[in-house]
């Protein structure tokens, strides 16, 4: 009997496979990609509301959705993010704009809009956006499929920030509703929870 195994890619075979389309995610050597039309549609909506408020105020800021990052797990395995929504310093972004490279470096804010894999964004994600010192993580569970212990009984969707402390920790502020989004990288805008999960 012969049992054949697919070989895992490291990150370095997952750039140079995956570095032009933008669309996948390095997850334990395993190229994944997942995203819906309403999942599309609430990144792009954040998206278009952050690239308003850095025009209206001039913030030295890009934001994209192809962008990818090299971040590292807890037992040192390297992988490649591709969030939905990052907003990264201008001067980092454009320090190599030449490079199909990923970035390596912590950028101010990332956004996951969960799916069916919500555990990668509420546990895997979240520890590997920590690890690499992102300041600000925002998780956008449209669909609710979180626990109970974070969404009540009965689940409600809501927005989460998850904003670096002192320790280099994640706390974590839950929105929903009508409720304005606090955020550290934006303290100026203007969204409630509700507008970005019917966006």
């Amino acid at each position: 009997m012969t049992i054949f195994t697919k070989q895992k890619l490291t990150f370095e075979q997952f750039l140079e496979q995956c570095s032009e389309e933008g669309l996948y995610e390095l997850v334990d050597g395993e190229v994944e990609v997942r995203s819906t039309r309403n999942h599309d549609d609430i990144a792009n909506f954040i998206l278009s509301a952050f690239n308003d408020e850095i025009k209206r105020l001039n913030l030295n800021y890009v934001v994209k959705n192809t962008a990818v990052f090299k971040t590292i797990t807890a037992k040192g395995t390297e992988q490649g993010r591709k969030p939905d929504v990052s907003v990264i310093d201008k001067d980092v972004w454009c320090s190599n704009r030449s490079a199909y490279s990923a970035l390596e470096e912590p950028i101010q804010l990332t956004i996951e809009v969960t799916s069916t894999n919500w555990e990668d964004d509420y546990i895997d994600k979240l520890d590997e956006y920590q690890r690499l010192g992102i300041t600000e993580y925002w998780l956008v569970d449209y669909l609710a499929i979180d626990l109970r212990e974070y969404l009540g009984n009965p689940k409600v969707p809501a927005v989460f920030v998850f904003l670096l402390d002192a320790e280099e920790k994640y706390q974590r502020t839950q929105f929903r509703d009508s409720e304005r989004i606090i955020s550290r990288t934006f303290p100026e805008l203007s969204l409630t929870a509700e507008q970005i999960l019917t966006a």
